[in-house]
C-alpha cells in the first residue's frame, strides 16, 4: 500500500504529508478544502493525466513558482519500499516528470509498479457523454490487468494524430508513408483492441456470476470501431483512406471503439436509467472489476480512490459497498464532508481532516 505521501505546492496544498495509511482512509472536510486535491495527486502516480484529466499547467497552486511535486512510498510484498515521484519543474510547466527509486522513467512505467482505479463525482455522467469517456474509463480498467497496455494506447494514439495530419494536408499524403504510419496503428491497435475485448468479456463474466446486490448490475459489450484482428485492421486502414482523406480524419479504427452498457434487470441503455441506477452500475463495475484482480493474483499493490461515494447511497448500500471494500486487499481512499456516512468502517480506518489546503490526523490507527 502507499504511505508517506508528500504534495508540495500542487493546488491548495502547499506542503502536505499524509502517513500512518490503513487499508480505509478517509479524508474529511468542507467542499473546496482540498480532499479531492490529494485524490487526483494520488492518482498522479499512475500513467495519464490523472483523475481530474486536468493540464499540467493547471496543478501547481497560486502564488507558489509554477512547479509542484508529488511523492510516496510504497509498500512492496517481500521487498523494499519503493519510492514515486512525479511533479513539473518551475523552468519547464509542460513537462512531467517521473522518478522511480530516483531515477527519472517514462510515465508508463508507473504501472509496473502500481494499479490504480478511481470513481469521481464527474463520472456520474459516464453513460452519456462521449464515447471517448467511456474509452478512457475501459483503458484504465484494462491498465489495471496489463501496465503494457499504457504503452500500446500511447503509440496508438500518436500514430492516429499522424495519419489525421497527413490526411488533412492540402498536398496529396505520400502512400509509402501512409502505409508506414498504418502500419505503427495496426500493430498498437490490435492489440489495444484485443485487451479491451478480453476486459470486457471478463468483466461482464464476472457481473453475471456476483451474487445478488443491492446494487443494480450492469452488462457490457465491447463494440468495435473497426476490425480486432490485425490483417483485416491494415486492409480496412488502406482501404478507408478516400473516405479519410475527405473526413480528414481516420474514421476505422480501435480510436473509435465503443462500450455499450446496460441495466441488465430492465435491459434498457445505460444512459436512459435515472441517475441513481447509473451510479449504481458504476459502483458495481468497479467492484467486480476489483474482484475479478483479485482472482488474477494480481501482485501488484492496488488503490480505489472513491470520492465522495458514500454521500449518495442508503445505509443499505453503504454498507453493503464497505462490505465489499473490506473482502478485498485494495487499498482505499474515500472522501467526504463529515464522518456520519462512514461510521461502519471509521474504527479500522485512517482519518485526516482537510482544511484550506492543510491536513491534520484525527483518528491515530
Amino acid at each position: 500500500m502507499l504511505d508517506r505521501i508528500l504534495l508540495s505546492r500542487f493546488r491548495n496544498h502547499r506542503e502536505t504529508a499524509v502517513e500512518g495509511t490503513a487499508q480505509f482512509n478517509l479524508l474529511v472536510g468542507e467542499n473546496g478544502a482540498g480532499k479531492t486535491n490529494v485524490l487526483e495527486a494520488i492518482s498522479l502516480l499512475a500513467p495519464g493525466r490523472g483523475l481530474r484529466r486536468a493540464a499540467l499547467t493547471e496543478m501547481p497552486g497560486q502564488g507558489f513558482d509554477g512547479g509542484f511535486a508529488v511523492s510516496a512510498a510504497l509498500s512492496v510484498p517481500g521487498g523494499e519500499p519503493v519510492r514515486l515521484g512525479t511533479g513539473v519543474a518551475p523552468d519547464r510547466p509542460g513537462r512531467r516528470i517521473v522518478q522511480i527509486n530516483g531515477a527519472e522513467a517514462p510515465a508508463v512505467r508507473l504501472a509496473e509498479w502500481l494499479s490504480i482505479g478511481w470513481l469521481t463525482p464527474a463520472m456520474d455522467r459516464l453513460f452519456v457523454e462521449s464515447a471517448g469517456a467511456r474509452r478512457r474509463f475501459l483503458d484504465r480498467l484494462v491498465l489495471a490487468v496489463r501496465p503494457e497496455h499504457a504503452s500500446h494506447a500511447s503509440r496508438l494514439e500518436n500514430a492516429i494524430r499522424e495519419r489525421n495530419r497527413l490526411l488533412s494536408d492540402e498536398r496529396a499524403p505520400d502512400p509509402h508513408w501512409l502505409d508506414a504510419i498504418e502500419m505503427q496503428i495496426v500493430e498498437a491497435g490490435a492489440a489495444v483492441a484485443s485487451a479491451r475485448a478480453d476486459l470486457v468479456a471478463r468483466l461482464e463474466a464476472t457481473l453475471a456470476a456476483l451474487p445478488e446486490s443491492p446494487f443494480a448490475r450492469p452488462s457490457l459489450a465491447y463494440q468495435p470501431g473497426g476490425p480486432i484482428a490485425a490483417d483485416a485492421l491494415a486492409v480496412a486502414l488502406h482501404d478507408s483512406r478516400p473516405r479519410d482523406r475527405a473526413a480528414q480524419r481516420t474514421l476505422v479504427g480501435p480510436h473509435r471503439d465503443e462500450l455499450a452498457v446496460t441495466m441488465a434487470g430492465k435491459n434498457q441503455p445505460a444512459a436512459e436509467c435515472s441517475t441513481g441506477e447509473q451510479k449504481a452500475m458504476l459502483i458495481a463495475m468497479t467492484l467486480a472489476h476489483s474482484q475479478l484482480l483479485e482472482g488474477d493474483g494480481e501482485t501488484r499493490p492496488r488503490l480505489l480512490l472513491l470520492d465522495e461515494v458514500a454521500a449518495h447511497l442508503d445505509p443499505v448500500r453503504r454498507e453493503a459497498l464497505f462490505d465489499r471494500l473490506r473482502a478485498g486487499s485494495a487499498q482505499v481512499w474515500l472522501t467526504g464532508t463529515e464522518i456520519a456516512p462512514f461510521e461502519a468502517i471509521a474504527q479500522e480506518a485512517a482519518i485526516w481532516e482537510v482544511t484550506a489546503g492543510s491536513v491534520r490526523r484525527l483518528q491515530p490507527r
